[in-house]
């Protein structure tokens, strides 16, 4: 007999695996075969035309109120040259993922100032933005309110003010120039240029071959991201920027640090200049900075030099600059693999879905518990007064806790695992004994979990018939904590817990 719960043990974690295999979609990333080739290291922006280098002027700021509409006002920081010659060009910043205020970009915008750039930095508009909703096309519309201010600020020129738009921004930016073709240019920082779904599950990829988790939890990723979210909205998730850059006439300069993970920083490139080139417009320029992160900066969280240095030579000597040789040039950017889009889980994996899933699993869990422990302080008052022998509830309700121990330490385990991993990817870390130790244990648990399911049915079939109330509630118990660790063990094996079969 115990040969037998070993094997089936054995075959229920391979079951688990092929079910976890099976239940799809799975995940496997295509080499990006064609890459761009940098022309130079030298990022210098070509072209004769004479500019200001950046530290020429003093600079001064002052926060100044832009009305967005008649009920919505934000505040916005203009950081100007003191001396530079009139009329000067002017440059408004959007910002990236999450809230932010006109404080941003503060050291940016001193250096492009002292250049004799005027910038403005307006506080993104929160009363329609949160992390379910929001709308890349009215926040576009939101900062053309600051690109008209900024138009008429004493000293600068209306011709020759643009857009500057960081990693979410990146995605408003074009569409603001295509929405009011008098923007003058558009610098593009970090862009994600594909959708955030197939953005966002390329980050994750790198990030978790970078940290080194197992290849089987990679299947997460499309479960998670390609699917609807539980409660609905992020409809932004699935937003295409590209027909507003085949739209595009202005000149765009777009940067990247070489040592970004979360961008496709080949694939967005490639992807602008083929729709400037559909779009007739190929004034492009491809910067791409050694050793630089999202934010084009280094490790101690310094602005690359040359990165101020060759927006403010780029933007000071338009229009001579903005087809200038090099077109393509710094590091020789690297990706591994495409961004591509991203599969559909099936519909008992998606959206509420989940939630549903896990918490009936959980509710069965929580029910046949409270069942288990009553007939267990049952049995121990019973035993107290020397009443009947038990015909085996109280083993029955000890199986059942132990078997729901089990199970919810295997998503404990899992959970807190994905938090380290998650904690190590988002800061660029590496720890071999929580990446591989951690999963070893969550692996264990699970197999623990696994074991309990066949000891609890092995028991429930062996047991004689029920002959008290005690006794069939002790059943009731073992089979109500069954049924959920069946689902959230199920659940834990399409996430990846158990091992991959196919």
């Amino acid at each position: 007999m115990r040969y037998r719960r070993v094997g089936a043990s054995v075959v229920l974690v391979l079951l688990l695996g092929l079910i976890g295999s099976l239940a799809g979609p799975g995940w496997n990333p295509q080499p990006l075969e064609e890459t761009l080739v940098s022309h130079t290291e030298d990022t210098t922006i070509g072209s004769d035309v004479p500019t200001d280098p950046v530290g020429t002027y003093d600079v001064r700021s002052q926060v100044v109120d832009v009305a967005i509409t008649d009920e919505v006002t934000v505040e916005a920081t203009i950081t100007e040259p003191v001396g530079a010659p009139d009329p000067r060009p002017g440059m408004v910043f959007m910002h990236g993922a999450g809230t932010a205020t006109h404080e941003n970009f503060a050291d940016t915008t001193e250096q492009l100032a002292s250049a004799g750039i005027v910038t403005m930095v307006p506080d993104k508009r929160a009363d329609n933005y949160t992390t379910r909703d929001r709308d890349y096309v009215a926040m576009a519309e939101d900062y053309l309110a600051s690109v008209d201010a900024l138009r008429s600020w004493p000293g600068v020129d209306p011709a020759r003010v643009g857009v500057y738009g960081e990693s979410e921004g990146a995605m408003s930016a074009p569409v603001a120039a295509v929405l009011d073709p008098q923007v003058a240019f558009v610098v593009l920082v970090s862009a994600p240029v594909l959708p955030i779904r197939e953005q966002g599950a390329f980050a994750a990829d790198n990030y978790l071959r970078d940290v080194g988790v197992p290849g089987r939890l990679l299947r997460a990723i499309p479960r998670l991201v390609g699917g609807s979210i539980p409660g609905g909205g992020f409809d932004y998730f699935d937003f295409d920027v590209r027909p507003y850059h085949r739209q595009l006439t202005q000149p765009v300069l777009m940067v990247y640090g070489a040592a970004d993970s979360s961008m496709p920083i080949v694939q967005g490139a490639q992807a602008l200049m083929e729709d400037m080139e559909a779009g007739g417009d190929p004034n492009y320029t491809i910067r791409y900075y050694e050793d630089g992160n999202h934010g084009i900066r280094d490790d101690d969280g310094t602005l690359v030099p040359a990165f101020p240095r060759d927006v403010a030579r780029w933007t000071l000597g338009l229009p001579q600059t903005a087809s200038a040789p090099p077109t393509i040039a710094g590091a020789q950017p690297v990706q591994s693999f495409r961004a591509d889009p991203v599969d559909r889980p099936r519909w008992y994996a998606t959206g509420d879905m989940i939630v549903v899933v896990l918490l009936s699993g959980a509710g069965l869990l929580v029910a046949g518990s409270v069942v288990g422990v009553a007939v267990i302080v049952s049995r121990l008052r019973a035993l107290v007064r020397s009443q009947e022998r038990d015909g085996g509830s109280a083993r029955m309700a000890r199986l059942a806790a132990g078997l729901g121990m089990a199970t919810l330490a295997t998503w404990i385990m899992f959970a807190s695992y994905l938090m380290g991993v998650a904690s190590l990817a988002l800061n660029y870390e590496q720890d071999a004994f929580l990446v591989q130790g951690g999963w070893i244990v969550v692996q264990a648990t699970g197999v623990l979990a696994a074991v309990m399911v066949v000891l609890t049915v092995s028991a429930l079939h062996r047991a004689p018939k029920a002959a008290s109330i005690r006794e069939r509630l002790g059943k009731g118990a073992a089979w109500t904590v069954l049924a959920g660790s069946v689902v959230l063990l199920l659940s834990a094996a399409y996430w990846g817990v158990y091992p991959t079969v196919l």
